[in-house]
């Protein structure tokens, strides 16, 4: 799949998809990026990550606190709060309106 086009379409739910993961376990961001990769989501850095974790602290979807490392630094949690969660309830319902509209635009395209 070509890159910028996968960039683009990943611009347009990375927010979905990070309060998605919050949804299920607080994480650091390391972590975010795998369990982001090990949905397939390849390409996601911390240059591309922690901007989205800031605007959704600012939007009150994801609050963050720091916690002790056991064998090394302190890392920043990130858990999704009380908002994020009914953001990612509206958002998700909105998401499978509009997967399902352009995928069945691309079935009849696929079965010409």
């Amino acid at each position: 799949m070509e890159l910028e086009r996968r960039s683009q379409w990943l611009r347009g739910v990375l927010d979905l998809c990070v309060l998605g993961v919050l949804a299920h376990r607080e994480s650091y961001g390391y972590e975010l990026i795998q369990s982001l990769h090990a949905a397939g989501l390849d390409g996601i850095q911390g240059g591309t990550l922690y901007p989205v974790l800031l605007r959704l602290q600012r939007a009150g979807q994801v609050a963050a606190h720091w916690r002790e490392g056991g064998s090394g630094p302190a890392r920043k949690y990130y858990r999704i709060t009380p908002e994020g969660v009914d953001t990612l309830r509206r958002s998700a319902a909105d998401w499978e309106a509009f997967a399902g509209g352009v995928s069945a635009i691309l079935r009849e395209v696929a079965a010409r």
